[in-house]
């Protein structure tokens, strides 16, 4: 690569034009080709062009893209990088992504060429003895712990001769908020000029979007290699659009933008801020399929009163910038104080000095003078003595508490700050933990901030969390002045204390942590949990807390049945899978998985340990997490699978790919489906949605429309009582066409199709992707053909065309995929569902298409003017235009009129006898009795029979 870089350097001197452009324009020409590598036959390459190929050490990144789903804080990532190598030999193709600290990978799938490679999350076997503990202190601990820092993924793979290869990762975070927004931060470090770069962002907040912005990208660690400038601008080819409570942000620079950026290809932190219109009162409960999540972040409080203690290392090893950089951070922190706090300043090395001996004083001009020259005084020198630092300023506090009678209405805490490990005094992590806390004694927090590379962060990071604060880490090359600022800022203004949040006993479980000790401006407190009565009507919540002024008490009731205020799966920008429709189920495993590795890392007991370990692995093999008791088995799918083709596709990601094991192609089958062999019947629901049935019997076809709304779930074949099946079918709104007749249309945009027996398992398509789940769960893009099955259920993708799904080999649907290149504003992409095979569905069958197969019609008229034969149609084929044609359905007669109807995807007609509003008479009772409550709603339940 750096032959490469300079070759074109050599190409811009000698042609004048300016190097930076040059290399851009040529790289983007062989980039695409790149890009395009797998679709080309002969194309034409420059000879420097061929010469450059053959120089490369390694592969090419030809498409890296990132999506992202946010809901309600909830972030949903997968990461797709395409390499190709168009060398003559096999080459080692090195995929490398930094995921927030904070985030819980999800799965990881690699394919290169014809060979698939899937994640399975399998626990881990490790004994974590105390011995493990001392050795991993270099590394991050297994919470956040308020850390900001991130982490390294990496993967690698040999990549054969003129082929491809595609890495996707997924993972998953809850979005903290601080200084009053929500930052989600995604790394764009390809390290070298990609082809196709595309960063896509959807946020979904049913309380509304506020304050969006995008910041210029952030890459502190690398600032040479791009232009520094005040600039405030979001990035190059950044696009942003708002609605409401919806909001999209794009990032795709060509590669003459991503020259511009950095050559080197390590663009920086891509950075979304946003914030959320919130109730002033008990906060944002949302509620979902049996979870709740309260977001509760009060504002224009009046702030209490603070009593803090800095405390700062002044070893030998904060020589320098590190220390001249923690002198100015305070300078500006002490400035911020308010007249109501009192403060007091220790540094330390191997001796504690107290700037002012067994006091905190208040804030006042002098006090404020005389602190920044005793911290402008402060010398580098000497060890670190950081377990007598921590007893000093515990004791400090706690005399001064006792002794000036402190209003409960305020809130103490110490703020401490090292580079470094203890060198001098008490040395081991164990003893300097128990001494902290028990000096401490729950009466006040402790933050501590870590500088540098050389920090125990495990054990500053126990120090906090044992003792109700937080660590942040700070990195040394980094502004770290503003780094410390932004910290203060975070707990520099307490507005509450003593925060408890109550539900009903007898209405919740399994609710994680309810009792803050504090709330300090700009963040926000999160609890989630399970609803033991999911029929109840409404949640209690009650808010205890204390602010500067008064004990406060918040109470309300939040109505349990709202699914569709937080039901995201009819949004527009919202396409992915089940993960993000279950949205507040993930948030409550995140957090409580989050919760109980807390406290197996504060607790020193090892039968507490042990079943901490043991719960938070199950639920993180539960949820498919990977966390430090769980770890992902990368395996190869079978050679005995070969009708198996999943191709590199960014369509519909956003979705994990999950194990594919245990599901494999049905014996005797083509390795790809025959797209022109699919037989399908007339009965089906297809397009605004149009209904068809046949009745062969009868020789005639009867038709109607249903009228929905976008979001409305509707059952088209319900016999979950007997053959196990049932479909569901969930409709998308569209703008009517120009001077139509409709105000709306809604097509399917996702049709499910649920069986128990033999055991329990479901197919979820759109017109992305297939999702195939009994036991094992797979997820294929409906752009390559495919065939997979296990357990009497088969799936079969023709690209871009249709889905089969055939079960136990008596019962078959056809979904046939609809998509536009160029949609006019009234077409969704979207699906119709078709009957091809009902033989193993019993005559109990409901559902708005499923009560008629096994039932006939009569067709009848009803002469307006005199008598007539009866007969549905003219000598010539056409219907009476003079007599009132009618159906005899179950006994009940019902008006219809003669229509044709395009079906097959518009290329067929069918001749058909309509059923005007909204199939009135035709099906048993009303359209809104078809309703189903969520995508897998089988009806049994709530008791629901199949006849209505």
């Amino acid at each position: 690569m750096i032959f490469l870089l300079w070759l074109c350097w050599g190409l811009s001197l000698a042609s004048g034009q300016p190097d930076s452009e040059l290399l851009a324009r040529y790289l983007e020409e062989t980039l695409m080709v790149d890009s395009n590598f797998s679709d080309q036959v002969a194309r034409r390459v420059p000879r420097q062009g061929k010469l450059l190929q053959r120089l490369e050490t390694r592969p090419r990144i030809a498409e890296f893209t990132v999506k992202s789903t946010i809901i309600s804080r909830y972030a949903f990532t997968t990461v797709s990088c395409t390499m190709v190598n168009s060398g003559s030999e096999a080459k080692e193709g090195t995929f490398e992504m930094q995921i927030p600290a904070a985030a819980f990978i999800s799965n990881f799938t690699m394919m290169i060429g014809d060979r698939l490679y899937h994640g399975e999350v399998k626990a881990k076997e490790k004994k974590w003895s105390n011995e493990n503990r001392e050795r991993d202190n270099k590394h991050s601990s297994p919470t956040d712990g308020g850390e900001n820092g991130a982490e390294t993924f990496k993967a690698s793979g040999t990549i054969p001769r003129k082929t491809h290869a595609t890495f996707m990762l997924h993972y998953e975070e809850l979005l903290q908020r601080r200084l009053g927004k929500y930052e989600y931060t995604v790394s764009v470090r390809p390290h070298q000029l990609v082809g196709r770069l595309r960063v896509e962002v959807n946020i979904l907040e049913s309380s509304g979007i506020i304050s969006l912005e995008v910041p210029p990208l952030r890459n502190n660690r690398q600032q040479s290699n791009r232009k520094i400038t005040d600039d405030s601008s979001p990035p190059p080819s950044t696009v942003i659009g708002q609605t409401k409570t919806l909001a999209k942000v794009t990032f795709s620079p060509s590669v003459v933008q991503q020259a511009q950026i950095a050559r080197s290809g390590v663009f920086g932190d891509f950075i979304v801020r946003y914030d959320v219109n919130r109730d002033l009162s008990v906060g944002d409960v949302q509620i979902l399929n049996g979870y709740f999540v309260h977001y509760f972040a009060p504002k224009d409080l009046p702030p209490l009163p603070k009593n803090v203690v800095f405390v700062l290392d002044s070893s030998a090893s904060m020589v320098g910038t590190k220390l001249r950089q923690t002198k100015d951070a305070l300078f500006t922190i002490l400035q911020d104080l308010r007249p109501e706090d009192h403060f007091n300043i220790i540094g330390f090395n191997n001796r504690i000095k107290i700037w002012q001996q067994d006091q905190l004083v208040p804030v006042t001009p002098n006090n404020i003078r005389d602190a920044k020259k005793y911290i402008h005084n402060m010398s580098p020198t000497g060890g670190t003595d950081i377990n007598k630092a921590v007893l000093t300023s515990a004791k400090l506090l706690n005399n001064y508490i006792a002794q000036n009678d402190i209003d409960a209405r305020s809130v103490s805490l110490i703020i401490f700050l090292t580079d470094g490990r203890p060198t001098v005094g008490e040395k081991q992590s164990s003893k300097i933990l128990s001494n902290t806390k028990e000096a401490i004694h729950e009466k006040f927090c402790l933050f501590t901030l870590g500088i540098g590379n050389d920090v125990d962060y495990k054990l500053l990071e126990r120090m906090s969390l044992e003792n109700c604060g937080m660590m942040r880490r700070i990195q040394e090359e980094e502004d770290a002045a503003a780094q410390l600022k932004g910290f203060y800022d975070e707990i520099g203004t307490p507005l509450l204390s003593d925060i408890r949040v109550d539900y009903p006993k007898d209405s919740v479980e399994q609710v994680t942590q309810n009792v803050f000790p504090n709330y300090f401006n700009g963040s926000e407190i999160v609890i989630a949990g399970k609803l033991v009565k999911h029929n109840s009507g409404s949640l209690h919540v009650e808010v205890t807390a204390s602010n500067a002024n008064k004990y406060i008490l918040l109470k309300t009731d939040v109505a349990v049945d709202i699914p569709s205020k937080n039901d995201i799966s009819s949004s527009p920008a919202m396409e992915d899978g089940m993960e993000t429709q279950n949205y507040i189920e993930r948030t409550w495993s995140y957090l409580t998985i989050k919760e109980l590795l807390t406290s197996w890392l504060k607790s020193d007991d090892t039968e507490e340990k042990e079943y901490l370990m043991d719960k938070a692995k199950s639920l993180a093999l539960t949820y498919n997490f990977i966390t430090p008791f769980t770890s992902l088995k990368m395996k190869e799918l079978q050679a005995a699978q070969p009708s198996l083709h999943v191709s590199p596709s960014t369509d519909g990601i956003g979705e994990r790919v999950q194990s594919l094991q245990g599901h494999k192609a049905p014996p005797g089958v083509p390795r790809q489906p025959d797209k022109q062999r699919i037989k399908i019947s007339k009965t089906s629901a297809d397009g605004d949605p149009h209904f068809v049935i046949d009745f062969p019997s009868s020789k005639l076809a009867v038709c109607f429309n249903i009228d929905g709304q976008p979001g409305d779930i509707l059952r088209l074949v319900s016999d979950h009582n007997e053959s196990g099946v049932t479909v569901n079918g969930q409709l998308i709104g569209a703008p009517a066409p120009p001077n139509g007749h409709k105000k709306q249309r809604t097509y399917f945009s996702t049709i499910t199709i649920l069986s128990n027996k033999p055991d329990r398992s479901y197919v979820e398509i759109t017109p992305v992707k297939v999702i195939l789940d009994d036991g094992e769960r797979l997820v294929l893009p409906c752009d390559r053909s495919s065939m997979v099955g296990n357990h009497g259920l088969q799936v079969s993708i023709v690209a871009n065309s249709n889905v089969t799904v055939a079960i136990q080999g008596t019962i078959s649907f056809v979904v046939l995929i609809h998509q536009y290149k160029n949609p006019a504003p009234y077409q969704r992409n979207h699906l119709g569902f078709y009957i091809s095979n009902s033989k193993g569905l019993s005559p109990n069958s409901h559902g708005l298409l499923g009560q008629f197969l096994h039932h006939e019609v009569k067709l009848t008229q009803d002469p307006l003017a005199g008598s007539a034969p009866l007969a549905s149609q003219s000598p010539a084929g056409e219907p009476n235009p003079r007599s009132l044609n009618m159906l005899r359905v179950k006994g009940r007669l019902v008006p219809v009129v003669w229509k044709q109807r395009k079906i097959y995807n518009g290329e067929q007609e069918v001749d058909c006898w309509f059923a005007k509003n909204n199939a009135d008479k035709l099906i048993d009772g009303v359209y809104q009795d078809y309703l189903a409550a969520h995508p897998f709603d089988t009806g049994a339940s709530c008791g629901m029979t199949n006849n209505l």
